[in-house]
């Protein structure tokens, strides 16, 4: 599987992290990664510092998970992009909707 996920108990954080390529093919486990969030979870943080490939079906299911846990989560954030990736969130504005480190 190209994703994984673990619950940071300190921070209150759900970590997915994204290996290799975030596209269609991840629908149903980025879907099950957020799903069952832990109850006290604040934030949800996407670390893509695996990550060599991204489109557009992987900004979509960044929307959605953030539509799911809206009220619940109050910062989504997604971090170790590379500059490839950090350029298609500015250029789709996900910088206004998601932290973005």
């Amino acid at each position: 599987m190209s994703l994984n996920q673990h619950y940071d108990k300190e921070k209150n954080t759900l970590v997915i992290v994204i290996k290799d390529k975030f596209d269609f093919n991840l629908v149903q486990d980025f879907r099950n990664a957020y799903t069952s969030i832990d109850p006290d979870a604040r934030t949800v943080e996407v670390d893509l510092r695996a990550t060599s490939y991204m489109d557009s079906s992987a900004l979509g299911m960044l929307l959605n998970m953030q539509k799911a846990l809206k009220g619940q989560i109050e910062r989504f954030a997604i971090c170790n992009a590379n500059a490839q990736l950090k350029k298609i969130f500015q250029i789709s504005r996900f910088d206004k909707k998601f932290a973005i480190d």
